[in-house]
């Protein structure tokens, strides 16, 4: 195993790809589908990944920076993607506006587009919008108050693990994250904490284990719900600690331990983010149908004890 590099931001910077080539006036993907929601009920979400410019933390592990601009959006423009893509989309209940960063940045959406994107999404019951929690605090005051349904903050807690996470270049503390937390549910803002299953520097066994502590510490801390996301490869750094021995993704094992321990805690909704599930564990036995349970839970919110054990079929 080779040494662990010094990871700073010039260093994140280095490993990269190239980014991709973007329009601003049009978000980089957008679709609908269901969720459940915090009453029980199936809804419908209709998700807009808004072109924007790249975030200022140069966390480890994100590749979202592949689809952010390198330069601000000029006033307008988000609301102009916001209003494309809702017509070309079916109707829904619910609307995640994610911009591969932090919706409450000032350099990311202009705070004078808050009135328009908030008229834009006087249809829906919930907006669900993402943000580092050193960033929360008075624009999330003022966005709830124009808005006419519920607002809900997606924060990345990533890890609860003392040493990793200061290591993922995320410039956040726990407190940081208890605090926000706390501010946020003060004002009537609804939580939901991204969770990393197996960040680098963790064997397989030990990112369930650090899983399992942070969806509980996220619960604890008034999360509403919490998504479990398999930390993956893509962004250049990730390789290259692959390379030197200090990072592999999660196993099948891994997401679905992680998956029944966070829907049975029973504290609020647990998600595994399939969404690019085929690239783990390629060759698991009965892969097909293990994966389909897994998406089935996330609809259903409700463990399919009876099938845990097609993990060791042959």
């Amino acid at each position: 195993m080779k040494p662990v590099p010094l990871l700073t931001d010039d260093w994140v910077l280095a490993q990269r790809p190239a980014r991709n080539s973007l329009s601003a006036d049009r978000p980089y993907a957008h679709l609908v589908e269901p969720e459940p929601a915090a009453d029980g009920r199936l809804v419908d979400v209709a998700t807009l990944f808004l072109t924007n410019r790249e975030c200022p933390f140069r966390c480890l592990m994100c590749d979202l920076w592949k689809n952010t601009l390198a330069e601000s959006v000029a006033p307008g423009q988000i609301p102009e993607q916001i209003r494309w893509a809702l017509g070309q989309l079916p109707p829904a209940k619910h609307l995640k506006l994610y911009n591969a960063g932090s919706f409450f940045d000032p350099r990311a959406i202009p705070p004078e587009d808050y009135a328009e994107v908030a008229r834009l999404c006087e249809p829906f019951e919930r907006v669900v919008v993402e943000c580092h929690p050193r960033l929360a605090g008075r624009r999330c005051r003022e966005f709830r108050a124009m808005l006419a349904g519920e607002l809900e903050v997606a924060m990345g807690l990533e890890t609860v693990h003392p040493d990793v996470l200061p290591r993922l270049n995320k410039r956040m503390t726990l407190d940081d994250f208890a605090r926000a937390a706390h501010d946020l549910r003060a004002d009537g803002i609804a939580i939901r904490a991204f969770i990393l299953v197996r960040p680098p520097f963790l064997t397989d066994e030990e990112g369930v284990e650090w899983a399992k502590r942070s969806l509980d510490y996220a619960f604890a801390r008034g999360a509403e719900c919490c998504s479990l996301i398999p930390t993956r490869d893509g962004n250049g750094a990730m390789e290259e600690l692959a390379r030197r021995g200090h990072f592999a993704p999660p196993s099948l094992d891994a997401l679905e331990v992680a998956m029944e321990y966070g829907l049975s805690l029973r504290a609020g909704r647990v998600f595994l983010d399939l969404w690019d599930i085929g690239h783990v564990s390629p060759d698991a036995p009965n892969r097909s149908a293990r994966v389909a349970r897994l998406a089935r839970m996330n609809l259903s919110q409700q463990l399919e004890g009876a099938e845990r054990g097609v993990r060791n079929a042959e």
